[in-house]
C-alpha cells in the first residue's frame, strides 16, 4: 500500500519511514512538483488537515492516501510558545538550529536553567474516505543547553518524562517508542486499517 507524504523535512520523512516500513511510503515531491503551501491554521491539527488536503487535490488521483504532520513544542515557562510556530519561532527563515537557540536564550533570560514542556504531533490522513486526523503527545522538558547530535528539531534541549537523557542523546530505538509522532502513527495505523484501506 502507499501511502504519500505531505512534507520534505527530512527528519520527519526518515521517522515516518522508519515506523511505517511495512508500507512504501512515497514523499509527494518526488510525483509532482513540489508547492507552497500556506499553514494559516490556529491548531496543529488545523495546519495537518490543510497540509493533507491540498496535496491529495494536487495528486489529482482518487485512490491516494496523504498523510501529513503539524507537530511542534510547547514551553510552560513561555505560555505555551512556540506552538504551532515551533518551525519558525526564530523568524520565518529561521533554521532548526536558529529555532532551538531562541529557546535556550529566552530560557536564561528568565534566568531559569529549565522548563516544564511537551511536543504534540497532529497527523491527517485525507483518501476518498475524506480527512481523519490522530495526536500524540510527549511530555518532559527543555533545558538551556544543548546535548547530543541524534534527532533533529529541539531534541538535543528536550528531556522526556522519566528520563535524564535528552533525544538527541538517546538511541532511535528509545526514542521510536517515546516519540509523539510514533504516537500519533500507532494510532494512524489502526485507523487505516479501520477505514479498510489495505
Amino acid at each position: 500500500m502507499k501511502l504519500y507524504l505531505a512534507t520534505s523535512n527530512k527528519g520527519k520523512v526518515k521517522e515516518i519511514k522508519e515506523l511505517f516500513s511495512h508500507f512504501e511510503v512515497i514523499v509527494y515531491s518526488d510525483v509532482i512538483d513540489a508547492f507552497e503551501i500556506t499553514e494559516d491554521g490556529e491548531t496543529f491539527k488545523d495546519n495537518a488537515m490543510i497540509k493533507s488536503e491540498a496535496v491529495y487535490k494536487a495528486l489529482n488521483d482518487p485512490q491516494a492516501i496523504v498523510i501529513a504532520d503539524d507537530s511542534g513544542i510547547s514551553v510552560e515557562a513561555f505560555n505555551g510558545e512556540p506552538g504551532i510556530y515551533s518551525s519558525r519561532y526564530a523568524g520565518s527563515e529561521a533554521t532548526s538550529q536558529e529555532n532551538l537557540e531562541k529557546i535556550i536564550s529566552n530560557l536564561r533570560d528568565q534566568n531559569i536553567s529549565h522548563s516544564s514542556a511537551f511536543y504534540t504531533a497532529a497527523i491527517a490522513i485525507t483518501s476518498q474516505y475524506g480527512t481523519q486526523v490522530v495526536h500524540g503527545w510527549m511530555h518532559g522538558e527543555v533545558i538551556d543547553e544543548e546535548r547530543g547530535d541524534g534527532g533533529f528539531g529541539y531534541d538535543p534541549i528536550f528531556i522526556p518524562q522519566g528520563y535524564s537523557q535528552t533525544l538527541g542523546e538517546l538511541s532511535n530505538e528509545i526514542k521510536s517508542t517515546l516519540s509523539h509522532r510514533s504516537q500519533a502513527l500507532k494510532l494512524l495505523e489502526k485507523l487505516i486499517e479501520g477505514m479498510h484501506l489495505q
